[in-house]
Order: C-alpha cells, then structure tokens, then sequence
C-alpha cells in the first residue's frame, strides 16, 4: 500500500510539471502573437515620427553648441530647449513613435540624406504664387524643415544666419510661404517655431521635405 501511494505522488507531481509547461508555452504563444499583431508603421506614422524625431535632434545638437561654446544666456537657452525635447518626447509617445528617437540637422530618421531640391525646375515649382512676397536669395539646398517646438510670434532659428535675418521658407508640396525672422541659433539651417511652421505646413506633418529656403531683404 505504501508503494503504491508514493507511485500515486509521484504521477500527480508529474502531472503538475506537464500541466505547468504546456501553460507556459500558450502564455508564450500569446505574448508572440500579441506582439506581432501590432505590425509595422502606417506611412502617416512614419512621417510625424521622422519630423518629431528631427524636431528632437535639432535641439539636441543646438543643446551640445551652447554646452561647447558658452556664454552668458547659455544656461537659459539650454533650460528653455530641454523643455522643448520633453514636449517633444511626450508627442512622440502620443503618436505611437520611438520615445528619444532622433535625428540631427538635414537627414531623415533613417540617416539618409534628405533629397536635394531641384535646381532647374520650372518657376512655378520654385516659387509660391503671387502675392506673396517677392523673392530673395535661395538658400540651403536639400535641406528640410522643421519645427523647434517653441511658443511664441512666428519666428526661426539658424545655424547659417545672425540674428535679424529673413528668411522666407516655402513648402513646395502646398505653395504656402511664410517670411520670418531669425531670433536665435539651432543645430539646422531654418528651424521654424511653432506659429511659423503652422503658415506653411500639412495637416499631421512635422517636416517639410521638400522646401525652398530664401533669405530676403
């Protein structure tokens, strides 16, 4: 009788462990189906991720600028662009992007480098229709725009031009336009502001691919 109740134990025990691993393995095919159900990026994802993630990287690299070169309004202007990126990080997670993803100066999220703007395109496609203002000197071929993510009059900053310049910047996909005032210094050629890149952008984008950059007055 004895042998037989430890035979008995025995099998239960058994029993439980096989029981245990094929509970693991349905919560494990779970987790993987769950998982691969989220599927890639829609192509509008992507592209409010790879103008956020610019967004990001321009003001970490205006962030390292002032970090290596000093000055007496260094300290606020970093305090002011760590805000800016936290803002950024939190529309990041809100559009479903990769939270701190980055990407600096004129390239694109992948690393690649953003298409150089025709240069002997017809005027049409170089320039918005009239009754805008009239044009000035093109700059910054290839690069693209973006926004700095801060408040205020529209406005832009630069890492080409001093303080006071205008610059005219065109969004070849819509024809809007929007002359501006460089304010303060960036990490890319034209950074936009918040009220400035809303005159020239389209709707649920946050970077302008193809754009014409002119410096005026």
């Amino acid at each position: 009788m004895s042998r037989r109740r430890t035979l008995s134990t025995r099998k239960k025990v058994a029993l439980l462990v096989s029981a245990a691993a094929v509970a693991g393995g349905g919560a494990f095919a779970m987790a993987g189906t769950s998982n691969a159900s989220q599927g890639p990026q829609t192509a509008a994802q992507s592209t409010v991720c790879q103008g956020l993630a610019t967004a990001l990287g321009n003001n970490q690299r205006f962030i390292e600028g002032q970090r290596a070169a000093p000055d007496a309004q260094s300290a606020a202007r970093i305090a002011n662009r760590e805000a800016v990126i936290a803002q950024i990080k939190v529309q990041q997670k809100a559009s479903g992007c990769v939270v701190g993803e980055s990407a600096q100066g004129s390239q694109t999220a992948t690393g690649q480098p953003a298409p150089a703007a025709p240069t002997s395109a017809p005027a049409a496609t170089q320039a918005p229709p009239a009754g805008n203002a009239a044009s000035g000197q093109r700059v910054c071929n290839g690069s693209t725009v973006t926004l700095s993510g801060e408040a205020g009059a529209p406005a832009a900053s630069s890492n080409q031009f001093p303080v006071g310049t205008k610059l005219k910047v065109t969004n070849l996909d819509n024809n809007k336009s929007t002359t501006v005032e460089v304010t303060s210094a960036s990490g890319s050629c034209a950074l936009l502001n918040n009220a400035a890149f809303e005159q020239v952008r389209e709707p649920g984008k946050f970077l302008i691919r193809r754009a014409v950059i002119e410096k005026v007055g």
